[in-house]
């Protein structure tokens, strides 16, 4: 049996092969310009497939932008959290993934754990796509590549902000940095840096990565400055990295520190006036909504990519 293609980590894969999915989701999203909302595509590619989508965290954008996507391409989705399953009342990822490869053709799931994905990839039968886990965020970082493609330069001619806790999105970006080029420079309390394995990757795989614990610094001389919430959903420090992430507020002092006319970056959802003020989020060089919407058209291009269509 041919082993599923999965899409769990940037990591994974080799520049041509990432710069072929950016490449598809650009044609695509081209393509529907001027269509009315809602008209499919006209060959539906994927049309007679299902897509079965685990959340074991609340979603707006992943739920959406999958279920349009699935859509558009002629497919069909289920929505199950684990109350929905027997997960939740015990039984194995392993055997929810045999189960599930019988009944559907790809699988994507916004996991608790980043273990909970390889368990259900490692078992099942069909493609696993990586919604969201603990440790990396892959959907999104494509999605916020195509974005700053579209509006800037190429990635590998870029240099790259990252200015508050070191997360998950923080850590798909230091992948995205290793495979495609370009520079990127995070800025962190020394608490919150990107986690040790993913800087060791980093060195392995001769990416350009600078840290700092200063946000100044951090910025200086970027063409885009990224953050993201200071409290994840599964954070239970909040008033510690509050605490820690005040100094690192992305404010319209902090941009002057970046190339003129940075662009601003944010993957949503935002607790406007905490890592980020109104007046960066609503200037004209942000980017947010664009690499929302970047979101429904990168993830029609995986599911391409993973389903052989």
């Amino acid at each position: 049996m041919t082993a599923p293609k999965h899409f769990l980590d940037i990591s994974d894969f080799d520049a041509p092969t990432l710069n072929a999915i950016l490449h598809t989701a650009r044609a695509m999203k081209d393509a529907r310009k001027g269509w009315p909302k809602g008209l499919r595509e006209k060959d539906e590619p994927l049309k007679g497939r299902m897509l079965a989508l685990i959340f074991e965290r609340p979603s707006t954008r992943t739920r959406v932008s999958f279920e349009v996507g699935m859509r558009q391409l002629g497919g069909e989705t289920l929505v199950l959290t684990s109350s929905d399953m027997q997960l939740g009342r015990g039984e194995t990822i392993a055997d929810t993934a045999r189960v599930l490869s019988r009944y559907v053709d790809a699988i994507m799931i916004r996991a608790a754990r980043h273990s909970n994905l390889t368990e259900l990839a490692a078992a099942a039968t069909v493609p696993v796509i990586n919604g969201l886990t603990n440790l990396t965020h892959p959907c999104q970082v494509m999605a916020d590549v195509m974005t700053l493609e579209e509006h800037v330069a190429p990635l590998r001619d870029l240099t790259v902000s990252w200015v508050g806790d070191g997360n998950n999105v923080a850590a798909s970006w230091i992948h995205a940095v290793g495979r495609l080029g370009g520079k990127l420079k995070v800025g962190a309390p020394k608490e919150l840096m990107p986690a040790p394995e993913v800087l060791a990757w980093a060195r392995a795989a001769g990416a350009d990565i600078s840290l700092t614990t200063s946000p100044e610094e951090a910025v200086h001389g970027a063409h885009c400055v990224i953050t993201d919430a200071w409290v994840s959903m599964h954070d239970t420090d909040a008033a510690s990295r509050h605490n820690l992430l005040k100094p690192y507020q992305v404010n319209e002092r902090l941009m002057q520190q970046a190339r003129p006319g940075a662009k601003f970056m944010h993957c949503l959802p935002a607790h406007r006036g905490e890592e980020v003020t109104d007046e960066v989020m609503d200037g004209p060089d942000s980017l947010i909504f664009d690499e929302a919407e970047n979101r429904l058209h990168v993830q029609k291009s995986i599911l391409l990519h993973c389903l052989g269509a």
